[in-house]
Order: C-alpha cells, then sequence, then structure tokens
C-alpha cells in the first residue's frame, strides 16, 4: 500500500513538474534576466566588431532598409518558423486601425485568465483601449492582448481572421495567425523577412510607433495608476533604437524586432529563435552595428538616367523603323523600381550598367512600345531592369507620303538636270 501511495506521489511531482515546465516555456522574458552591464557589453562588443559579417546564433534573422524596403543583411529571412509574441505588432496595428483609444474594455475572464506573460488584469476590470495597447506592447500582456481581441471581433478566432487578411493586403505569404498573442501553435507562424515587412508598415502609424518608443508609462486600472516598463532590452541603451518588440515561446526560442534610425537612415532587425536573451540582445547589437557601419545609400536612379542619356546620343539615330513616316525616334525609360539602394561600402565599384536594344523595326510603331532595357547589376546578380520605350506612336507611310516622296525625287532630278 506504502509503494503504491509513493508511485501516486511520485505521478503528482511528475505531473506538477511537466505543468510548471509548459507555464515557464510558454511565459514571456521571466525566466531570464539580463542586466543593464550585460547590454552595454554586448554594444560595445558589436561596436568593435562592427566591421566584421555577422555570426550570430538565431535561427533566422534579417536586416531591412526602411527607405528603399531591401534586405541588406539575411540569415533564413524566407524561413517559415514560430514567432511568440512579436505577433502583437500586428494585433497593435488591427486594433489602431479599427477602434478608437479612448473607449472602454471591461475585461472577460477568459482575457484574465490567459497564461503566459500578463499585465495582470482581473475580471470586469476596466481599461482603456489605449492602456490596453501600452500593456500589450511594453509588457506584452497575453491577458491583454485577448482582450483587445474580444473586444474588436468578439472572440480570438474572429480577430485571427481579421489579422490574415491584414497579412494577405501586405502580401504576407508565408504568414499566418491563429492568436493575438502568440502562444506556440504549428499554424501560427511567419518569416523573418515578412515580420520585417510587417514592422515597417506598422511603424507608418504614429501612435505605433509612439507605444513601442516608450520606455516606461503610467497606465490605468479601474482608475488605479500602474507604472509599467517595456520589455525591449535595447531602448534607451543603444543610439538609435526606438522599438519594436520582444517575444519568447518555448517553440519560438527568443525573439526581437528592433527598429533603429540614425541620422537619415532607418532600418529594422529581426532576429527568431536564439538560445538565450543574452544572446538575442548580442545578435540585434551586431545587426544594428554592422549595417550603420558597413552600409551607405547611392542614387541608382540618378546613375541610370546619366547612362541612358549618353547611349541615346550615340545609338537613337542608329534605330531604323521601315516605311515609317517620321524619320526620328522619340526614348525614354520606364519605371525605375530601385531609384536609392544600399550597398556596402567599397562595393560601388561593382555596379555595372548594361544597355541593350532592337535597331530594326516595322511601322507602325506604338507609343510605348518596348526597344530594349536597361540591365543593372552587382557583379554578376541583377539588381534592376528597366525597359526603354518608344515616346511617341510612329505611323506607316501611306499613298500621299508616298506621292509626297515622288515629288521629292522629280524635284531633285530637276535640279541636276538645270
Amino acid at each position: 500500500m506504502l509503494k503504491k501511495f509513493a508511485i501516486v506521489i511520485l505521478i503528482i511531482l511528475n505531473l506538477n513538474c511537466l505543468i510548471s515546465i509548459n507555464i515557464v516555456m510558454a511565459d514571456e522574458e521571466d525566466n531570464e534576466q539580463i542586466n543593464e552591464n550585460e547590454i552595454q557589453q554586448s554594444i560595445i562588443e558589436s561596436a568593435a566588431k562592427a566591421s566584421e559579417d555577422p555570426i550570430i546564433n538565431a535561427k533566422s534573422a534579417i536586416i531591412y532598409d526602411r527607405e528603399t524596403k531591401q534586405i541588406i543583411w539575411g540569415k533564413n529571412e524566407y524561413q517559415k518558423r514560430p514567432m511568440a509574441s512579436t505577433t502583437k505588432i500586428m494585433t497593435a496595428i488591427i486594433v489602431l486601425e479599427n477602434k478608437k483609444l479612448d473607449e472602454e474594455v471591461i475585461i472577460s475572464k477568459k482575457a484574465a485568465n490567459t497564461e503566459g506573460s500578463r499585465l495582470k488584469i482581473n475580471t470586469s476590470d476596466k481599461m482603456t483601449i489605449r492602456d490596453l495597447l501600452y500593456g500589450l506592447m511594453l509588457r506584452s500582456g497575453n491577458d491583454c492582448a485577448v482582450a483587445l481581441a474580444e473586444y474588436v471581433s468578439g472572440s480570438v478566432e474572429e480577430f485571427a481572421k481579421l489579422m490574415n487578411d491584414k497579412a494577405k493586403e501586405l502580401e504576407l505569404n508565408n504568414t499566418n495567425f491563429v492568436t493575438p498573442h502568440g502562444l506556440d501553435n504549428e499554424n501560427h507562424y511567419t518569416t523573418a523577412y515578412e515580420l520585417a515587412k510587417l514592422t515597417d508598415y506598422a511603424l507608418n502609424n504614429k501612435k505605433f510607433s509612439e507605444i513601442v518608443n516608450t520606455k516606461n508609462i503610467i497606465i490605468m486600472v479601474n482608475n488605479n495608476a500602474r507604472n509599467i516598463y517595456n520589455t525591449n532590452e535595447l531602448l534607451g541603451y543603444m543610439q538609435g533604437v526606438n522599438g519594436v518588440k520582444t517575444g519568447f515561446t518555448g517553440n519560438a526560442g527568443r525573439c526581437l524586432v528592433t527598429s533603429c534610425k540614425r541620422d537619415n537612415n532607418e532600418i529594422i532587425t529581426v532576429v527568431l529563435g536564439c538560445d538565450t536573451k543574452k544572446q538575442r540582445t548580442s545578435d540585434s547589437s551586431k545587426l544594428i552595428g554592422y549595417a550603420f557601419n558597413n552600409y551607405s545609400k547611392i542614387n541608382l536612379e540618378e546613375k541610370i538616367k546619366k547612362e541612358f542619356e549618353n547611349w541615346k546620343q550615340i545609338n537613337s539615330n542608329r534605330i531604323y523603323i521601315n516605311k515609317a513616316q517620321e524619320n526620328e525616334i522619340l526614348l525614354e525609360l520606364g519605371e525605375i523600381s530601385k531609384r536609392i539602394i544600399p550597398i556596402k561600402n567599397g562595393e560601388e565599384k561593382n555596379i555595372n550598367i548594361e544597355i541593350n536594344a532592337i535597331y530594326k523595326y516595322e511601322a507602325p510603331l506604338l507609343e510605348g512600345t518596348k526597344i530594349g532595357n536597361v540591365i543593372v547589376k552587382n557583379k554578376d546578380d541583377i539588381i534592376e531592369v528597366v525597359d526603354i520605350k518608344c515616346a511617341q506612336t510612329i505611323n506607316k507611310e501611306n499613298a500621299i507620303n508616298y506621292f509626297i516622296k515622288l515629288l521629292g525625287i522629280l524635284n531633285t532630278c530637276l535640279d541636276f538636270s538645270k
């Protein structure tokens, strides 16, 4: 009997241990701390190695340039991965685009009992949308996420539909949302690239940018003041950092989306799947330091137009259109999609511009007809292709044109006979 009792106790203890592990693995940040000295050390080390190609712990990562919408550097940036609480970037933007900040929300039992990182609000508590958003993005409150989802859509499931509709609108084709908080679910995923794109979109919202750039703030719960702090360890420590969101679950690992602005340059870095919070901090610091120390912008549009004008002066007269009414063809460039590009320092000499064209046509030639293209390469990589088009319609000769030409020939002959 005693032996059976002992076995039961062991089973209970093991179950409690498993439950405890699940709770910790689903939580945000609380099970690992990083102090100010460690943050500063990560920043110092990243600055010392800023000229070196980043070697990082993260499973997936990206440096994304906001002005050009281009990838500066990436590691498995298109690989689908769980995103943990970085999910809340989408949650916040859906709320901001559908509700007013001063609307009041009554917290449901389901929201209050949500597991993981919490603002620790209770059933029937009253809060404004504004304060719930700060609880969502600073404290990473899963309870806030559910409360907001229920208020906007009636349920978590209906809110997820809004999230996925927005993902489709933004062409995030490798992203799917199941919850507003990001606790582990095999159908809840994104990529580092698409998370950067989403963040870039969200930062265009003035209130979103204000919230994620807040280090700490006093919010009201039932008219009681509560001071909350941002879980983003780089905010307030690294030059130019102005957001965005931390994340952690057992499957996702440590995640961090960071926005940083220095002078007129703005980047977004994403690290997904770091093993520790310290490594997440270090990886993000390395990527930021690498981007600002090794990349600059060049005006590609200016280069393309200059090369095109030089080519046009030499080659436009070589284009022959058989049976055309006009002898001169006007040429223009199509749309240049990459007007400005980030390029690694010292690699501008690798930019090569090739211009190709067909030189013989049959009239008529319609306005907008493609007659060639401009190909821009960085070494062997094509970075831009721009069409060269006919800028006017060139009609085919008709009977009147032939008659006029014939008169011209006769006049010439008469002049010679004199």
